[in-house]
């Protein structure tokens, strides 16, 4: 197996340029998750690395080869679309070989291929059926075991669980977690989904308007994010947003019972600041009266209770002790300086 990077990559449709300059290092064996919102260039930096999107400018190298301008089938990768395109006349055995097939590779060779790849997916018992014949999961894992009898350098996958429902989405991303695991391969993966963001990746890239925003592990990411539309698309319930005033050297908010202290890193005579605050590092103040709780979600052994302040701001909090928050109810808010981030109002850039 083998890494990627990319070196300047830009795409244009005419005069209209979608990807900006993005420079990336992808390791070897490493599990990377591009991310971010519909729109963002995901799914087009996946097909330019493919070949399946023509570069306009940059590089694109595969190991120590340059596939810019290389054929797709020459690139040494196997993509796995949203939607499964199996051949329903053929069987999970035909579907997964037919590549091969397709390449004159001899019939004894392409069975074995097919064997082991039905194995690591755990499609033995299936290897006969036809497509209708499998649910969505197993038929998921058909285009995955076709991806896998290649022996590509890089897998890269487009949005594959998309089309599932909440329960097989959770069983399939353990399944590629574990795929990955198991035979180490580079993998490149594209969801709009910040939650299989977090729980597979090695490295997550987080995209905005054809530009990288920020690269980093998944809790790095979390936890120490570069600007305001990071920390707010990592991480859900997502994170609260306020706009705060900074009187005699604190910062303040109607919502918060107790001010919270101005770093070093707020430019001397600011203002105004935007604090950022998780869900869990807001405490409830059952004492307090400056915010009005709207409403509970009790989900067992957490609850997210969504708060209006007395200036209509809104917030959500996570709540773990056995007194929940009740509709209607007033109470007030804290938060430890220490858990507080904040951000440039004007630009959304972390004030460190």
């Amino acid at each position: 197996m083998t890494g990627v990077t990319l070196n300047g990559a830009i795409k244009r449709y005419g005069q209209t340029q979608v990807i900006h300059g993005v420079d990336l290092q992808v390791e070897d064996g490493e599990f990377c998750v591009f991310v971010g919102p519909s729109g963002c260039g995901k799914s087009t930096l996946l097909r330019m690395i493919a070949g399946l999107e023509e570069t306009t400018e940059g590089e694109i190298h595969i190991g120590q080869r340059e596939v810019t301008h290389v054929d797709p089938a020459k690139r040494g990768v196997a993509m796995v679309f949203q939607t499964y395109a199996l051949y329903p006349h053929m069987s999970v055995a035909e579907n997964m070989g037919f590549g091969l097939r397709m390449n004159g590779v001899p019939k004894a060779e392409i069975d074995t291929k097919v064997q082991e790849a039905s194995e690591i997916l755990k499609l033995g018992p299936y290897l006969k059926r036809k497509p209708k014949a499998l649910s969505g999961g197993q038929r998921q894992r058909v285009a995955i075991g076709r991806a896998i009898v290649r022996g590509p350098e890089v897998f890269l996958f487009d949005e594959p669980l998309s089309n599932l429902d909440a329960e097989l989405r959770v069983e399939m991303r353990v399944e590629i977690a574990r795929l990955h695991q198991e035979i180490g391969a580079t993998m490149i993966y594209v969801t709009h989904d910040q939650v299989e963001a977090m729980t597979m990746a090695d490295k997550i890239v987080v995209l905005r308007d054809g530009r990288i925003e920020q690269v980093g592990a998944p809790m790095d990411l979390y936890r120490d994010p570069d600007n305001q539309f990071v920390a707010g698309f990592i991480g859900s319930p997502s994170m609260n947003f306020l706009d705060c005033d900074i009187v005699d050297g604190m910062v303040r908010h109607p919502a918060l019972t107790d001010a919270i202290p101005v770093t070093s890193s707020v430019p001397a005579g600011a203002t105004k600041v935007t604090l950022g605050i998780r869900p869990e590092h807001i405490q409830v103040d059952r004492a307090g009266d400056t915010c009005t709780v709207d409403l509970t979600e009790a989900l067992g052994g957490v609850s997210y209770t969504y708060l209006i302040a007395s200036n209509g701001d809104k917030m959500i909090v996570e709540e773990r002790d056995d007194q929940r928050s009740a509709q209607g109810e007033r109470i007030g808010i804290s938060v430890r300086p220490e858990r507080a981030m904040l951000f440039d109002p004007e630009s959304g850039q972390r004030l460190r």
